[in-house]
């Protein structure tokens, strides 16, 4: 059950307006008269050139999923400096430290997420990563292009600066340090499905998650945030239609799985377009490989197909565990086939979901620190996010930092998880400044 937010955050309205939130955050709410956060961005500014330092050298020697073993090395010798309480191993390669003020108060982590991609980086950088990985046997480039590289270096100049600050702070802090966002290798678990399982909530128990995502196609200097929904549910399946070989000059004699799946892949889609509302929430369904038969004149005996679901309600994603085997079934009764659904597949993530009630708490913090005009209500994406699993355990704030530069326009900016993935290292400020006044502003409120 999730904890209850500070007395006065429970009355507060389900949305709330941005003017609405300046009004807050000048009044005061957030964190005394504002000082405390002219304070952070001073010493983000003198820690800023570490900040880009810890990243280039991260972004250097990236490592893959459940692999990143000197990574974790990296982050523990840096937490261990500051004073730390440290723990590692934690789902493998997982690192979490622990600030404790001395004082009462709730227990507040913050999260970044360490794996790499992949991926062969072709930036002309001083920093580009040439570094390589074993995947599934085989040796494969590895480069962070999805911004973990920044999401490290961001948590660790927040966890310098509230260590710096430990005598304002009232309870504790962990900070932690993620594997295996991107996915665990074949046969393998990983990432904070397997940290939650193995603890990382408790001991202390914490009352609330903040994390933060780097974006290439966003402004520096910009964030953006939303309630509810921010990131797809994201589930796996797969499809096995079984039907009768025949001579491809005979089709009547047999029972055939490739035109039963060709089917069956046109009507999955009918389950968004027909079955879902999409005016309030997106969904997807996406067959990603589809694999029968060897020769061109036989029909084959079996049809295996897998794809991906993404939703963005728990109404949405409960429908489509109901369509999408309804829809296979139907089909191959009337084709003479057997069908097996195997959904999920080999893993499942939850709605990446921002606590609406702890959503409008944090809003003046985001608006103190990024500024009223810096400050984004956006649309949800369907691309999904392991954070997920700590906001099924606890309330928790997932946002966006922008890294793109300021004259590159958004058209031209690359995609994450792609060989051209570029973020500036000035974005990487903000999110320092965000993660620990977002920190502070929560421990000030819980008086």
């Amino acid at each position: 059950m999730k904890r209850l937010l500070p007395l006065f955050n429970r009355f507060k309205p389900a949305a709330i307006s941005l003017t609405a939130v300046s009004l807050i955050a000048l009044s005061g709410i957030a964190h005394a008269d504002g000082h405390g956060h002219d304070k952070v961005s001073m010493m983000a500014d003198k820690i800023e050139p570490e900040v880009i330092k810890w990243r280039h050298h991260l972004h250097q020697n990236p490592e893959l999923s459940n692999r990143e073993f000197e990574t974790a090395k990296y982050v523990e010798k840096y937490l261990r400096g500051l004073g730390l309480e440290v723990t590692t191993g934690i789902a493998i390669t997982g690192v979490v430290a622990i600030l404790d003020s001395g004082k009462p108060g709730p227990t507040v982590a913050l999260r970044a997420d360490m794996d790499g991609l992949p991926v062969p980086e072709q930036n002309d950088l001083p920093f580009k990563s040439t570094a390589k990985g074993m995947l599934d046997g085989n040796e494969v480039p590895v480069m962070h292009a999805c911004g973990h590289d920044t999401h490290m270096a961001m948590l660790m100049g927040a966890a310098k600066i509230l260590t710096d600050m430990k005598g304002e702070l009232r309870g504790k802090v962990k900070f932690i340090f993620q594997p295996a966002e991107e996915g665990a290798p074949s046969g393998e678990k990983g990432g904070a499905e397997v940290m939650v399982q193995e603890g990382v909530l408790k001991n202390p128990d914490v009352d609330v998650i903040f994390g933060l995502h780097i974006s290439s196609n966003t402004d520096v200097g910009k964030v953006r945030y939303k309630h509810g929904g921010i990131m797809a549910a994201v589930d796996p399946f797969k499809i096995i239609v079984k039907g009768k070989q025949a001579h491809g000059a005979y089709p009547w004699k047999s029972v055939d799985p490739i035109t039963t799946s060709a089917q069956i892949i046109m009507a999955l889609q009918t389950v968004v377009s027909r079955e879902i509302k999409v005016i309030d929430d997106a969904a997807v369904v996406t067959i990603g490989s589809i694999h029968g038969g060897n020769r061109s004149n036989i029909i084959p005996n079996e049809v295996t197909m897998v794809g991906t679901i993404r939703t963005l309600n728990k109404a949405a994603r409960e429908h489509m565990y109901e369509a999408i085997p309804r829809k296979v079934k139907g089909i191959a009764d009337s084709m003479r086939a057997e069908a097996e659904v195997i959904l999920p597949l080999d893993y499942s993530y939850p709605i990446t979901f921002n606590d609406p009630a702890l959503m409008d708490q944090v809003l003046p913090t985001l608006v103190r620190t990024a500024g009223k005009e810096n400050v984004i209500d956006s649309k949800a994406v369907t691309g999904a996010e392991d954070f997920s699993f700590f906001q099924q355990e606890i309330p928790g704030i997932y946002l966006w930092v922008g890294g793109k530069p300021l004259d590159v326009s958004e058209a031209d900016s690359p995609a994450h998880h792609t060989p051209e993935f570029f973020v500036d290292d000035s974005g990487m400020k903000l999110g320092v400044e965000l993660l620990t006044n977002l920190t502070l502003d929560y421990m000030n409120s819980a008086k």
